[in-house]
């Protein structure tokens, strides 16, 4: 592959893919674009990476993104929105995203979906997963070189899932929790990346979904508990009964400023964020997942455990 285009190159999980993209090959051309080009500052440094001012929404657009590509990968999403949104991001850009392939003769992607779809949309619980589930439907039937990833919630020195609890125990002298019962199985970003790189790189996995996971699963609680403690603000946790904590997650969506949680949200943790074990997983991609705790004080914690999450990192980055 000389050329491959990454939509949502400029985020969380886009960023360390765009890293590993780089170090894996000094010709590889990686072609990113962003409707804000001066958000994407941390991506100029890598040589190999073309940004492009560009809406993914636009077909036009993106018909002149995909040309000249090898392979797309594909890790657009939200997870906060109105139905129409979620629709427009998880189900309109994939359907686009695959006719502008075939127009184009661009045969391989690789599709960043989530844990927790269904075997059809309506029998999801919240509208992100249904969402989710049909925009997997609608590229499983495009006829592609397809290879589906489904990570559990992603964790790492820019998140904003552990960052966010972590920052909230620093002020509130207790954490009123909603869905405290909700099981995840966090995986770490470079992992993620790391899966991406493999699916790319091995034709064998055309055709296959993988679930990303960690090695251990955790209670929200349990996460939220972590988050504090390794930032050195552990609060109390107190577990919110359903109808209070959707009037709770109701009150942020109303809230100014970027939605915190949402009733959505609450929706999505009745589906256990865990692998089924029914699918392959990252030991299938050669990958030997990092465990939370190996990761999350570096970033959570001391000056000296984030040295230590840097070795960590660049450790990853050569494997």
């Amino acid at each position: 592959m000389q050329r491959i285009l990454v939509l949502g190159g400029t985020g969380f999980v886009g960023r360390a893919v765009c890293e590993r993209l780089a170090a894996s090959s000094p010709s590889l051309r990686i072609v990113v674009p962003t409707r804000h080009a001066a958000r994407a500052k941390a991506l100029t440094a890598l040589p190999t990476v073309e940004l492009v001012q560009a809406d993914v929404h636009d077909d036009t657009a993106l018909a002149r993104l995909v040309a000249g590509c090898d392979a797309v990968v594909n890790l657009v999403a939200i997870l906060h929105g109105s139905v129409a949104a979620f629709d427009h991001v998880h189900v309109q850009l994939p359907r686009h995203l695959a006719q502008a392939c075939r127009a184009a003769g661009v045969q391989r992607l690789v599709h960043v979906s989530a844990l927790g779809v269904a075997a059809e949309p309506n029998a999801a619980p919240s509208n992100y997963l249904r969402s989710k589930t049909a925009g997997e439907h609608v590229l499983e039937q495009s006829g592609l070189q397809l290879t589906m990833l489904r990570p559990s919630v992603i964790f790492g020195a820019e998140d904003r899932f552990l960052n966010l609890f972590a920052q909230l125990q620093a002020f509130a002298p207790f954490m009123p929790l909603a869905g405290s019962t909700a099981r995840f199985q966090p995986v770490w970003v470079e992992d993620v990346a790391s899966a991406i790189v493999a699916a790319l790189q091995q034709p064998a996995t055309i055709g296959k979904t993988f679930e990303l996971a960690g090695p251990q699963v955790y209670t929200l609680a349990e996460l939220v508990q972590l988050a504090g403690r390794w930032s050195g603000h552990e609060r109390r946790v107190i577990p919110l009964p359903d109808a209070i904590g959707r009037l709770q997650a109701l009150t942020m969506e109303l809230l100014p400023g970027p939605t915190l949680m949402s009733r959505d949200n609450i929706d999505s943790m009745k589906q256990p964020n865990v692998a089924s074990g029914r699918l392959p997983g990252l030991a299938e991609l050669g990958i030997t997942p990092a465990a939370l705790e190996a990761i999350g004080p570096g970033y959570l914690g001391s000056r000296h455990g984030r040295a230590r999450l840097e070795k960590l990192r660049a450790g990853a980055r050569r494997d």
